[in-house]
């Protein structure tokens, strides 16, 4: 049974809130994610609100547990919209819950902000879709091209592709099959793997037997760790391994799996690298968000590196546009959204065609130097550092094995 949470806000004087309604991945697979996320409105929300909300109306978030099941998400959307009779949706964290919500908002032809959305507006082209993934205009294409900038340094030949049979997974992976083809790798393995496999060790010695040079992985959190296990247990001569796989990046995962992630070569947003001034305003938010965590004693991840700079710009955008235009109105609110650079806490951001970002701010990050298991080493500079883009690279593409 799914329950319903509606945060607390001051109201305005006389005056009905604005209603914004979502999902959010509060247990399952993406928890680590979605929790994070949640914190970071809720932050939002404080802000907006002590300067005065949204047309003079104070912002009242109105949100249920999807349990990252994308069986819940339809009807999560249409309650929101019928019962609870919210101004606005913007999505739950991820593709793979961001796709079942698309036909209910097309259908109500109402603004959605989405949150890391891989391609999924590619087969709607809706023109009231926007989200806050920073891949570029192709982002398939876009969210590896960083990680396949920094393999070059190792002149490679072939390659394995790993992928979780789940939409973002495959989205990501036919992105990189383009990549890879414009590199002239060949391809020696292209598997996909179902996203209850509990045991890959299998699956990594089905790579390891074709030998490639390099190994790109498209995982979810439970499959990017059992494929970090297994790599450690198997071994295997690839001198690049990683590229897209999610839970990388939360502070539980990172203390998990500790030693066993040196070496990886992965995409990331946001990391604590003297360098990281693609947004200028993440650093300042991230710390009053691990403030707010430790003060509350909050359960949820201790850094927020990952997701908080992204959960807290897609509804500023939104209500940046919001008031810009002055009233609800979906069509006018879109069309100011389509033209308008915004000014966020991850960097100016413009949206071009099907809603995705202009240009891909995609980090290559390298996990190198790790000790031990303590959270507190991944909040300093050189645990992951950055390979591409090339301007503020940190270190050097190092092997996989040379660093195990």
């Amino acid at each position: 049974m799914l329950t319903s949470v509606t945060a607390p806000v001051a109201q305005a004087q006389n005056k009905d809130p604005i209603k914004i309604g979502f999902s959010m991945a509060l247990t399952g697979a993406l928890a680590g994610g979605g929790k994070q996320s949640l914190v970071a409105m809720q932050i939002w929300q404080d802000d907006i609100n002590k300067k005065g909300g949204i047309l003079g109306r104070q912002v009242e978030l109105v949100f249920y547990d999807d349990q990252t099941n994308p069986k819940n998400v339809p009807g999560i959307y249409s309650k929101l919209l019928d019962v609870d009779k919210v101004d606005f949706v913007v999505s739950g964290y991820g593709t793979n819950l961001i796709a079942p919500a698309m036909p209910v908002v097309i259908d109500r032809d109402i603004v959605f902000m989405g949150l890391f959305g891989m391609n999924n507006n590619h087969k709607w082209n809706y023109e009231k879709y926007f989200q806050i993934l920073p891949a570029g205009p192709s982002p398939a294409v876009g969210f590896s091209g960083s990680w396949f900038e920094a393999i070059k340094a190792f002149k490679p030949k072939t390659i394995a592709l790993l992928a979780a049979d789940a939409e973002f997974a495959q989205n990501l992976k036919e992105g990189a099959v383009e990549n890879a083809k414009a590199m002239g790798l060949e391809i020696v393995y292209n598997q996909n793997y179902p996203p209850n496999t509990s045991d890959f060790t299998p699956i990594v010695r089905a790579v390891n037997s074709k030998k490639p040079d390099i190994f790109y992985i498209a995982s979810y959190p439970n499959g990017s760790s059992g494929l970090v296990r297994a790599i450690a247990e198997v071994g295997t001569d690839a001198k690049a391994v990683g590229g897209g796989m999610v839970g990388l990046q939360y502070a539980g995962l990172m203390s998990g799996l500790g030693p066993n992630l040196n070496g990886f070569l992965n995409y990331d947003f946001f990391v604590p690298e003297p360098t990281m001034n693609l947004y200028p305003g993440a650093s300042n938010l991230i710390e009053r968000y691990q403030k707010k965590v430790k003060a509350e004693n909050l359960k949820v991840d201790e850094l927020g590196y990952y997701l908080v700079p992204w959960a807290y710009a897609y509804v500023d955008i939104l209500g940046q546009a919001v008031n810009a235009v002055g009233k609800i109105d979906h069509e006018a609110i879109a069309e100011y959204l389509h033209k308008t650079k915004f000014t966020t806490v991850v960097g100016d951001v413009q949206f071009g065609e099907n809603g995705e970002w202009t240009e891909s701010k995609t980090l290559a990050v390298q996990y190198q130097g790790i000790k031990n298991n303590d959270l507190d080493q991944f909040t300093k500079a050189g645990t992951r550092k950055i390979m591409f883009p090339a301007d503020i690279k940190t270190g050097e593409v190092k092997p996989f094995n040379e660093l195990r």
